[in-house]
């Protein structure tokens, strides 16, 4: 650990010597910012409103994130064609951090139907510019295809959207007073939220009678 707190240190000073941010050095709230940003995030865009300086500051100095995070079990992704960093949650340890969380089966539900759309149409080549764009009504109807249960109604539906809008899985955007359904941009962080080693399982668990109340995902 002290490496990483003389790392810190060199990069607030100026002293890195593994290149640097273009423009100025982050300061050391800006460094302890962007590592609380990626425990609580865990996925993060250059395009991700008021933290895109966060975004270059991880992607400039990815090795001391990627060991200071690496003493906590997580494994740091650089995506520069996602213009995505994000961490990778190992799922055989036991997790007691705030990345790792107990989800209800709303949740895990949505989520594994947020992963199955985004795996379609990577299949069909139907994601444009990195992202998918869907709505709401696609997405409740993959739940109810998938699991054979009723979505969440569209309060709880937007409420569990807006939870993995923050780990930076999804955009949601206006609802359309019409058609009643939103618009949704599945993004490149809901595999990593969901890896491919987890698809099966919960793809298992859903169609298991009853369910337990709740599964362990993200």
């Amino acid at each position: 650990m002290n490496l990483e707190i003389d790392e810190f240190r060199e990069i607030v000073d100026g002293e890195w010597p593994g290149g640097a941010i273009q423009g100025r050095k982050p300061n050391a709230e800006e460094m302890r910012r962007a590592l609380q940003v990626m425990l609580t995030r865990q996925c993060l865009y250059a395009s991700t409103p008021g933290l895109g300086r966060t975004y270059e500051i991880v992607r400039a100095y990815a090795s001391f994130f990627e060991r200071f995070f690496g003493t906590l079990g997580y494994r740091l992704i650089v995506s520069p064609r996602d213009q995505m960093v994000a961490l990778s949650v190992p799922r055989e340890d036991t997790r007691y951090d705030a990345v790792y969380e107990r989800l209800h089966k709303d949740e895990t539900l949505v989520l594994l139907a947020l992963r199955l759309l985004w795996e379609e149409a990577i299949g069909s080549r139907d994601i444009g510019d990195g992202v998918l764009e869907t709505t709401t009504g696609d997405l409740v109807d993959r739940i109810r295809a998938v699991t054979q249960v009723d979505p969440p109604e569209e309060g709880r539906l937007l409420d569990i959207l807006r939870m993995f809008q923050r780990q930076g899985a999804v955009r949601i955007g206006q609802r359309d007073r019409i058609e009643k359904v939103s618009p949704l941009t599945v993004l490149p962080g809901v595999a990593v939220l969901v890896p491919d080693s987890y698809l099966e399982d919960l793809l298992n668990w859903a169609a298991s009678p009853g369910g337990s109340a709740e599964a362990e995902a993200a």
